[in-house]
């Protein structure tokens, strides 16, 4: 009788070495740009140097971020967030029930003292930005700072007993949080030679801040539900 042909095993498929990891290669670049930003600024940072700093292969930046603009808007972004996120606001406040406490949480920690000599490479690219605003200024308004800003029209807007799109509210958020914003980008040597007293007593500079804005609120709030 003839041998019964036997079919042949398919033949199994080579395995392939796994590629690297693109999502730790690519917060490695985000970490590294980071750095090299904050360090010269928009205009000097290149790409080249970047991937140099991160041993990666010179097209990683564009592999990763599509190119160097993109990257460096994932960067400021990320700087906005290392400073504060919106998801640290929410859950700062998260307990508080009254929104003056709420309000005075958030502009506490705005101006609360920290080493920002050890501080992360968000500080550095954002005050680089602020100072001198680049093409891409517009994303980081859009995607960092508008909704930290929604969060503290809500509080004012509550405080105020008026609308959150009412031009005193507003108002009130740029009364606000402007002085806060000058305490945080202001040179620590500033205060120490020009305004010593203040510089002591960082606790009690934060009180009469509340002091402050709250009596200015207060002030708005009067001539405005008229």
């Amino acid at each position: 009788m003839p041998t019964a042909t036997r079919k042949k095993a398919p033949a199994s498929r080579a395995v392939r070495a796994p590629r690297p990891d693109g999502a730790a290669t690519r917060a490695l670049l985000l970490e590294i740009a980071g750095q090299v930003f904050a360090e010269r600024g928009y205009a000097d940072a290149t790409s080249k140097e970047i991937c140099e700093r991160a041993g990666t292969p010179m097209a990683s930046v564009n592999y990763h971020f599509g190119s160097r603009e993109a990257l460096y808007e994932e960067v400021l972004v990320e700087a906005h967030r290392q400073i504060v996120s919106v998801d640290e606001l929410v859950e700062m406040t998260r307990a508080l029930g009254d929104p003056r406490d709420k309000l005075r949480a958030l502009l506490g920690h705005m101006v609360a003292p920290s080493p920002r000599g050890n501080a992360p490479w968000g500080f550095r690219v954002v005050l680089r930005e602020m100072m001198s605003p680049g093409p891409l200024a517009p994303a980081l308004v859009e995607k960092a700072v508008r909704p930290k800003a929604k969060l503290l029209l809500g509080l004012l807007a509550e405080i105020l007993q008026l609308p959150a799109d009412h031009p005193a509210v507003q108002r009130a958020l740029v009364f606000s949080v402007l002085p806060c914003i000058v305490l945080l980008v202001a040179p620590k040597e500033i205060p120490r030679k020009v305004l010593p007293a203040m510089a002591k007593d960082s606790e009690g500079m934060i009180e009469d801040l509340m002091r402050y804005v709250f009596a200015g609120l207060a002030a708005l709030a009067k001539a405005h539900r008229r």
